[in-house]
Order: structure tokens, then C-alpha cells, then sequence
């Protein structure tokens, strides 16, 4: 049961013992007074000594069954699910077995989860984001590193009100860095290099971090960058969340957010259903397209189908609605319809048509449009495709969040044993970045898979794998246009359970 005083904390802290990992559970970085108030650090424990044994509790949130999407066996997929508005700021630290507290100085990589904002997708409390495998492996390859996870407000809690403060889980994780540029020293880590990394959701959030000028070395975008989610108007978060849940919520006999329970909370956002949320505008964000922060590297991909998330929603729509989509980009309709191959007589086409173009837009194009902004500031980005099939059921191909079933490997994968080769591979070069080392030559895109193949490939490899053509004609068009076809496809038809 390894001890570590930590000396700017006033605390011993007792990890569990992994073997040939140490996990220090749920330590709180950050405090909440009230709901919607902004958190404050952490900064002293009073010489306590702190049991780090059990996983924290996470922020409240409505269920959701993540095996639909991620086809994973049966089990449980989350290893604790306790949840407590005030006390969700915390965050797990894994380091290699007998790394010292004094003198050591290892590279950390700081994980936000994904999850629509909504949920905990990924989280270190789950086989989709259990840190220990990497962690292992990096002191196997001799290049040991401390990963951080970090739990963080979600849904309506990190939304706000409309009153006072917005952005709350963006603002828990700007706190969390600060906590862990402070304190893993003690932990044995470098404050100096460090890794933020996120996957969907979570690296819409690393992407706005990152403009906001978090202090950190390098960057991972994982499926996912603030073109997918761009912030949008208070007023928009005013008509499309926080009007409707006040509604319900006064219809449950609450006059306000503020005395409504967490559960009348929950029930009042299943109701509407919320799939999702979003940032909202505010100054740190300004100029996001074209500010890449202090970083000084990035590694930036996306997975071959993760416009999974829509297919159930699509495949419910008739030719002639999915025309009437497309119609609404003006004059750019019929370019539109011409590079998706939108026939009104072939519904089965204008689906397949109209999720291919879901996905170019908010996944595969914004790859290259971050690489070339990043790439013109004279920093290091190193690009890669996911195209490893769900280890299970390959039919599903490499969907949405498939990437962190290898990334983590906190399922059995021995049954598949190339599947169980091409994560080694990825872990292996994701840990070369973490450590500062060039995961593949910079002017190539690694590929990663199909049928447990990785390699290096050049523009025209990857223009094999992706709709590159179609992409670069979108490009082309008025983005109003293009973003109204978008927005209409995509209404109320996100789901995990695709």
C-alpha cells in the first residue's frame, strides 16, 4: 500500500498498487460552494492522510449504455458510477511502480474524456479510459510517463443557468491543469511537459484549452476539435437548453435552477432529451481558428465512420427528406448533392450520400484545416487515420471512439489477436510523443489499420482512405451553406446507441 507525502500539499496520499502501476483515486483539485459557482483550487489538506484507493465520484448525469456504440461483450463497462454534484473535481494520477516523488521527472499526459459533454465517455473509471495498460507499457518501453485524468461538470451543470457563470466543466478543467502544473512534481512529474490529450467531446475541449493558452507542451486531438463543436451564442444555449429545462423544471413544482434537485435536474434534461451540449462564446475563444496556443506539437486524426453517431437517425430518413436537407444550402445545393451522389430516386444512396458528407464535415476535413494552421506557426503535427475495425464485430468498421478501445485496452482483446498487435503499436508511438519523441516522420500520415496494418503513408495514400476530393471541394462553398445542410441532418438524430 505505497505512501507519498506530498509536501506543498500538506498530505500523505495511500495509492493502490497495480503491479507494475501506482493509482492515486479521486483527489480533489478543485472545490465547488454552490451549484454554477465557479471552482476553486485545492491547495492544502491539512496534514491529512488521504486514501486514494477508490475511484471519485463523477459529476451526475443521465445513463447511457456506451457498449451500443463500442459492440464491447457484456459486463459492466464502468468501474465505479458514484456521482456527486459538489464533489466531481477530482482526478486520478497513474505512475509506474517505484517512481519517486523526489527527483523524478517524468513527462505527464493530463486525459479529458469525452462524452457529448454530457456524459463520462472515457473516463479513467472505465474500461474505455482505464490508464494502467499504457502507463504499464510505457515503463516497459523504457520511456515512463504519469497520465492524469481528470473528471469535470457536465450537461446543465457545466452550462449554467443563463444568469451567472457559463463553461463550468471547461472552467474545472482549466483548474485541473493548474493543479497538476502545481502539484505532480510531487508525484514525480514534469510540470514543464505536458501532454493534453482528448478524445470527441473531450478534445473539443483540449482544442478550446489549448487556444485559451493552457500551459502545456504539446497537444492529441482525437476525433474530435472545436470545428466539430464550435462555441455558440449565450443566446443560442438560452433557447435550445436553458429555456426548455427551466420549463420543465417549473413544471415540476421548481421556480428556479437553483432549488431544483439533482435528480429533477436529470429528469428535466431526458425529458426534452438533450443529446448533447456545447461551449459557449466567450473571450478566450476568440479567434479560435486560427489561434494554436502555446503547444508546441500536435498530434491530430480521426476514425474511418464517425458519423455512427447519426446512422440510426439516417437510415429513418426518406430520399425525399434528405433532399429537402440538402436543398437548404441555397446555391450550393446542387454542388453539394453532385459530390454525395444525392439521388431523391435512391433512398438507400442519399443515406449513405448524406453520412458521408456528416462525417467529412465534422471529422475528416477538419484534420487538414488545423494541421495547416498549426503547420504555418512553424510547430510539429503529426497526422494519422484510424482504420482498425471494432476488435468484436469488424461489420461495424473503425466507428466513432473505436480509437479508445486500443488507445486503453481495458477490454480482453486476446481473442483478435492483430487487433491486440495494433494497439501495442498505437500505445507504443503515443508514447514516443508523450516523451517527446517523434511518434512517425512528420510529413507523413500514419495509418493505423485495416486488418492490424500500420504504416506511414503519403498524401496519395491517404486520399485512397478518405474523401479527399469531395473535401476539398466543400471547402469551396459558402460554409453558411454548408453548415445549414449539416445542421438539418444532424437535428435530433445523435445517439450513442448506433
Amino acid at each position: 500500500m505505497p505512501e507519498l507525502n506530498h509536501d506543498k500539499l500538506n498530505a500523505t496520499f495511500v495509492s493502490i498498487d497495480l503491479d507494475p502501476c501506482s493509482q492515486y483515486r479521486g483527489i480533489q483539485y478543485g472545490t465547488i460552494s454552490k451549484r454554477f459557482e465557479e471552482p476553486t483550487l485545492k491547495t492544502d489538506w491539512n496534514g491529512q492522510r488521504v486514501d486514494c484507493q477508490q475511484w471519485g465520484p463523477r459529476c451526475p448525469q443521465n445513463k447511457y449504455d456506451i457498449g451500443h456504440l463500442l459492440r464491447a461483450p457484456e459486463g459492466d463497462i464502468f468501474y465505479d458510477e458514484t456521482e456527486d454534484e459538489f464533489k466531481c473535481l477530482n482526478l486520478d494520477i497513474t505512475i509506474p511502480a517505484n517512481t519517486p516523488s523526489d527527483g523524478a521527472r517524468l513527462p505527464v499526459m493530463i486525459w479529458i474524456h469525452g462524452g457529448s459533454q454530457i456524459i463520462s465517455f472515457g473516463n479513467g473509471a472505465s474500461k474505455a479510459g482505464d490508464t494502467t495498460r499504457i502507463v504499464a507499457e510505457s515503463a516497459i518501453h523504457s520511456k515512463p510517463m504519469i497520465v492524469v485524468s481528470v473528471q469535470y461538470r457536465l450537461n446543465m451543470f457545466h452550462v449554467g443557468d443563463g444568469i451567472g457563470n457559463k463553461n463550468l466543466g471547461f472552467k474545472d478543467q482549466q483548474l485541473a491543469i493548474q493543479w497538476v502544473s502545481r502539484y505532480i512534481a510531487g508525484f514525480g512529474g514534469d510540470p514543464d511537459d505536458i501532454t493534453l490529450a482528448g478524445e470527441s467531446a473531450g478534445a473539443v475541449f483540449v482544442h478550446a484549452l489549448i487556444v485559451s493558452g493552457a500551459p502545456v507542451k504539446r497537444g492529441i486531438l482525437m476525433s474530435g476539435s472545436l470545428h466539430m463543436s464550435p462555441p455558440q451564442p449565450e443566446a443560442r444555449a438560452k433557447i435550445m437548453l436553458i429555456d426548455p429545462v427551466l420549463d420543465k423544471l417549473k413544471a415540476k413544482g421548481y421556480t428556479s435552477f437553483g432549488e431544483a434537485s439533482v435528480q429533477a435536474m436529470l429528469e428535466a434534461q431526458a425529458e426534452i432529451p438533450i443529446p448533447s451540449v456545447f461551449l459557449q462564446d466567450d473571450e478566450c475563444f476568440a479567434a479560435w481558428q486560427e489561434n494554436t496556443g502555446n503547444i508546441q506539437e500536435l498530434i491530430i486524426g480521426d476514425c474511418e465512420f464517425e458519423s455512427v453517431l447519426w446512422r440510426n437517425g439516417v437510415e429513418a430518413m426518406s430520399a425525399e427528406q434528405i433532399v429537402e436537407c440538402f436543398e437548404k444550402a441555397d446555391s450550393s445545393s446542387n454542388r453539394l448533392k453532385e459530390l454525395y451522389y444525392i439521388n431523391k430516386f435512391r433512398a438507400p444512396q442519399c443515406r449513405h450520400g448524406a453520412l458521408d458528407f456528416m462525417n467529412d464535415i465534422r471529422f475528416a476535413l477538419p484534420v487538414p484545416l488545423v494541421a495547416n494552421r498549426y503547420e504555418k506557426e512553424g510547430k510539429k503535427v503529426y497526422r494519422y487515420l484510424f482504420d482498425q475495425a471494432n476488435p468484436w464485430q469488424p461489420s461495424s468498421r473503425a466507428h466513432h471512439a473505436v480509437d479508445l478501445l486500443y488507445l486503453f485496452n481495458g477490454f480482453d482483446m486476446t481473442m483478435n489477436p492483430s487487433a491486440e498487435e495494433l494497439g501495442k503499436e498505437l500505445r507504443r508511438r503515443f508514447i514516443w510523443y508523450i516523451n517527446g519523441e517523434a511518434p512517425w516522420t512528420i510529413r507523413k500520415t500514419m495509418a493505423f489499420g485495416p486488418l492490424g496494418d500500420t504504416r506511414e503513408i503519403d498524401d496519395g495514400g491517404v486520399a485512397a482512405r478518405r474523401r479527399t476530393r469531395q473535401m476539398d471541394e466543400v471547402n469551396k462553398l459558402d460554409a453558411s451553406d454548408v453548415a445549414a445542410v449539416f445542421g438539418s441532418l444532424a437535428a435530433g438524430r445523435i445517439s450513442l446507441h448506433n
